[in-house]
């Protein structure tokens, strides 16, 4: 798979912070050893995830007043043959200095003594689920959008992912899947079957080494099985649910994959409740479950990452509580590699 996604309880997170000092967030996300470029919805709606994902997308129509992004088959319908015309210009399917403060200023950067460094988009079944048409209706229902749409983010996602390994040849992408979780519900109308076609072809189409980030709690069983090289999830709160599945973590690993163990929460009152102690233990039970089934401990901890648990943008001290926990990453890090790494 991908060797050159490095591991051995090396510290990363997700991107998306809660700054609005744009200068501050850069600093934080380099603080970790495989830093990303932040994404900072509270400093711009340009940096939602889903409007970031969203630019030169065919049919979107954003209100950045309203903070709304909506879908208009009839634009799309427009504005499609001006889009497939400009398939081969990767300026298309970049991110521009609009819809991020900072990904340009970490492109500026020497990020070339990092282990590795770190890109993100959202994916395309979240972002299916959560754009929404002009008849109230998820595109990811719609059989002339959903394929262009999978294309559409592979492109995006190879761009990204080309520039970034100009600095550091060992980068790689978190692809952003939040919806995962709903697929698995009666409600969501759109089966895992369809969900697992459409996620090899995507996956097909996008460049190595790549991966999934998600805080929730899906199918581990149909993740885990997807062609990745890292899972990023939040093992704090899955804990119990993810040591279960220990058959398709091992066959996980001998593909080569790398697990992110998001273990130390952001929320202010979660925060608040653990300490070093506690977080580690959290994470090695899981660990001792996973151990006691099989899955060969060397190995594991070769192909492991630290990060915190999940973003958090609604903390009553702001970016406080965020930037302790990314301190906390870093020293959970430390005290795991002495004890595990010779």
């Amino acid at each position: 798979m991908a060797p050159n996604i490095p591991g051995g309880l090396l510290t990363t997170a997700m991107a998306v912070m809660p700054h609005t000092d744009v200068e501050r967030a850069l600093e934080i996300a380099l603080s970790l050893d495989v830093p990303f470029w932040p994404q900072l919805p509270n400093y711009s709606y340009y940096e939602d995830m889903y409007v970031q994902a969203a630019e030169h997308f065919p049919g979107i129509v954003l209100d950045i007043e309203k903070r709304t992004l909506r879908f208009s088959i009839d634009k799309f319908a427009e504005e499609l043959e001006e889009t497939l015309l400009r398939f081969d210009d990767p300026t298309l399917f970049d991110v521009s200095k609009t819809y991020s403060a900072v990904y340009h200023r970490f492109l500026a950067l020497d990020h070339s003594d990092r282990p590795a460094i770190r890109g993100q988009l959202e994916g395309p079944i979240s972002f299916g689920f959560n754009v929404i048409d002009q008849d109230e209706r998820p595109i990811i229902f719609d059989d002339t959008v959903r394929p262009f749409m999978l294309e559409f983010m592979a492109k995006r996602i190879n761009v990204q992912l080309a520039r970034l390994k100009q600095l550091n040849a060992n980068a790689f992408m978190f692809v952003d899947e939040p919806g995962l979780q709903f697929l698995f519900s009666a409600m969501a109308g759109y089966g895992d079957l369809k969900a697992k076609g459409d996620l090899d072809q995507f996956f097909s189409q996008v460049d190595r080494p790549r991966g999934i980030h998600l805080c929730g709690n899906p199918d581990w069983d149909f993740l885990l099985n997807l062609d990745l090289d890292v899972l990023s999830l939040d093992v704090y709160t899955n804990a119990e649910v993810f040591a279960s599945y220990a058959t398709a973590i091992k066959k996980f690993l001998e593909k080569d994959g790398v697990i992110v163990w998001g273990i130390v929460p952001t929320g202010f009152e979660t925060f608040q409740k653990e300490d070093m102690h506690s977080m580690i233990e959290r994470l090695e039970n899981v660990w001792r479950v996973l151990w006691s089934k099989g899955i060969d401990k060397e190995q594991m901890i070769a192909k492991s990452l630290i990060s915190p648990a999940t973003c958090c943008l609604v903390n009553p001290d702001k970016e406080r509580t965020v930037e302790r926990a990314f301190g906390a990453v870093n020293e959970m890090a430390a005290r795991l590699r002495d004890r595990y790494i010779a």
